[in-house]
């Protein structure tokens, strides 16, 4: 039985990014917020010298990730096939405490094309109405991108973006994103400094009539106070940002940008070690009146009531809290039917690497976000008739995770142990850069998440199941993409040039590719075929909300980092306007 405690006006479960956006709108207008975050608070020596450069203890044994003991995730490729559990996850990786996802995060930080908005409408209007296939679900959201305009300024103000702006208000910029859409200003911070492996990368891509720019990037290229008055420092190129605190502040982090805009105050509180279970459904009332979680430091049980609960954790933690609160109905393959589990996506990533004997790129420096782009190829940025899919990604040349504990790329044909393999390492590292594709992942209709009848977590609940494949269409994608990228690494003079290594089925969890998984608890105009509103909220339940990736119908070329925290910023006004008067929006 689990203890009874005092209610609370507005519970979100999550303590990540979305929640600090929501807390730090919410708090000041009086609002009470109570955040169940289920890992440790961050802070402290971890994000210091010397503790914060242990590559051991953050990138090979992954201590912001969620630990897999206690829960992990089954995969298969095909309904048809069995499920077996994800005993290491290193194939994408949930955050885990204070801040979540966005404290290991690089950097990269994207808008959404406005097509992304509208993909299904804006592919058939432009290529026919039958030109979409049957067994991609794609969606619109039944939002726009103008209606998110503003929130995305919003949080590139408050992350002190750096980058170059490609149109202000419909007026090309040179030297920015020609692709990019609409903007209203310059980005805060001006660009991170070049890496010689973009420069190499942006000659190349000149040569061949294409337009880089610089990446934007949620790492301040200088001392930087945002709108709230919280500052940031300056970016030093440590080489330390994915799988890492920041050591100089200057990374965007929820940490570090908004909780301690609230901490403190007596109508919020953090609680941590809150590992939620379950979400109590009145089902006759259609609402949720509280969470459930355990004390995972003590073992006990509480249920917290709630006037407003808000689900803001991870994509995957999202779903299945669904799944295992009976909210909705679980989504069908074979027919088709249900909301809950629907449209799970990943990203579709590929590249070419290249070697120069005589040049060094100092892989173990820089920043994650520290690269030139060509966005050409992106999204629906060209024309795809005739070429078998829809879709595309940004190609690039970034210097990432080049640590030699756990990155020595080597040429082509090198023997895999022994003298030769040694020798081999003293001569390459450092003399590699990847030109790299991030593609789309398009919804297919056998791909999708449900809980698994047969494996359980340390509290006994059953596994989150993601059913997951590379689509025919993403695999066309990314052969045609990847061939882009081989095109440019021919153009940079490279002493060796790889072979294209586009996506092939099946999928490998094995191998790190992204942490961008989306879908689940998509948001959408029709109850039928969504679990959200556009207001994200719940159709079956009134005063219940959801944000994050989770709602993304299916998802771009871009990083999602960007569209989370405006979907954020938006639901935390579209709260503070529901808590004056709840009702259905």
């Amino acid at each position: 039985m689990a203890t009874m405690l005092p209610p609370k006006e507005v519970v979100i479960v999550g303590g990540g990014l979305s929640a600090g956006l929501i807390a730090r709108r919410l708090v000041p207008l009086g609002r009470e917020v109570l955040v169940l975050e289920r890992g440790p608070d961050r802070g402290g020596a971890e994000g210091e010298l010397p503790s914060q450069r242990d590559d051991l203890r953050w990138n090979i044994r992954r201590e912001l990730i969620q630990k897999e003991q206690i829960e992990t995730y089954t995969l298969r490729h095909s309904p048809g096939e069995e499920a077996l559990p994800m005993r290491q996850l290193t194939g994408f990786l949930p955050g885990f405490g204070v801040g979540g996802g966005a404290v290991h995060w690089n950097g990269q930080h994207w808008r959404f094309q406005p097509s992304d908005m509208n993909l299904l409408t804006h592919l058939r209007q432009r290529y026919g109405a039958n030109a979409v296939p049957e067994e991609l679900t794609l969606q619109d959201w039944g939002i726009s991108y103008d209606e998110l305009e503003p929130y995305y300024q919003q949080l590139e103000d408050l992350f002190g973006v750096s980058g170059k702006a490609g149109n202000i208000d419909g007026v090309p910029q040179q030297g920015g994103n020609p692709f990019e859409p609409r903007r209203t200003k310059e980005y805060p911070n001006p660009p991170l400094e070049p890496t010689e492996a973009g420069l190499i990368f942006a000659r190349a891509a000149e040569s061949l009539g294409y337009k880089p720019f610089p990446m934007p990037a949620a790492n301040a290229s200088r001392p930087y106070t945002n709108p709230d008055g919280v500052r940031l420092g300056q970016c030093q190129y440590c080489g330390h940002c994915e799988r890492f605190v920041c050591e100089a502040n200057a990374k965007a982090s929820p940490h570090i940008l908004f909780f301690p805009l609230v901490r403190g105050r007596p109508n919020f509180e953090l609680r941590t070690h809150a590992e939620v279970y379950e979400l109590v459904y009145d089902r006759p009332g259609r609402r949720v009146t509280g969470v459930r979680y355990v004390d995972a430091q003590t073992g006990i049980e509480y249920e917290q009531p709630a006037g407003t609960v808000v689900l803001a954790s991870y994509v995957l933690s999202n779903t299945r809290l669904m799944l295992l609160s009976r909210i909705g109905e679980p989504y069908d393959p074979r027919t088709g039917r249900g909301v809950v589990g629907k449209n799970y996506c990943y990203q579709t990533t590929s590249g070419v690497g290249v070697f120069f004997r005589d040049r060094d790129f100092s892989p173990y420096i820089g920043t994650g976000a520290r690269g030139m782009v060509i966005d050409e190829f992106n999204c629906d940025n060209f024309d795809h008739s005739g070429l078998g899919f829809f879709g595309g990604g940004y190609i690039s040349a970034t210097i990432t995770n080049g640590r030699p504990i756990g990155n020595r790329p080597l040429p082509p044909g090198t023997p895999r142990w022994g003298t030769a393999w040694k020798r081999a390492n003293a001569e390459w590292y450092g003399k590699f850069m990847n030109i790299g594709c991030h593609g789309t992942s398009y919804s297919h209709r056998n791909n999708y998440m449900d809980l698994d009848p047969d494996y359980r977590d340390a509290y006994g609940r059953p596994l989150l199941r993601i059913t997951f494949d590379f689509p025919e269409n993403d695999i066309r994608m990314s052969a045609w993409t990847t061939q882009k990228c081989h095109e440019i690494a021919r153009a940079t003079g490279a002493d060796i040039v790889g072979s294209p290594a586009p996506r092939t089925r099946p999928y490998d969890a094995r191998a790190y590719q992204s942490t961008h998984n989306t879908g689940g608890t998509i948001c959408g105009t029709d109850p039928a075929t969504s679990v959200v509103s556009p207001h994200l909220q719940c159709w079956d339940a009134e005063n219940l909300f959801i944000t994050g990736a989770s709602v993304f119908p299916q998802n771009s070329g871009y990083n999602p980092t960007g569209p989370v925290g405006a979907l954020a910023l938006r639901l935390a006004d579209t709260l503070a306007g529901y808590l004056e008067r709840p009702r259905r929006l």
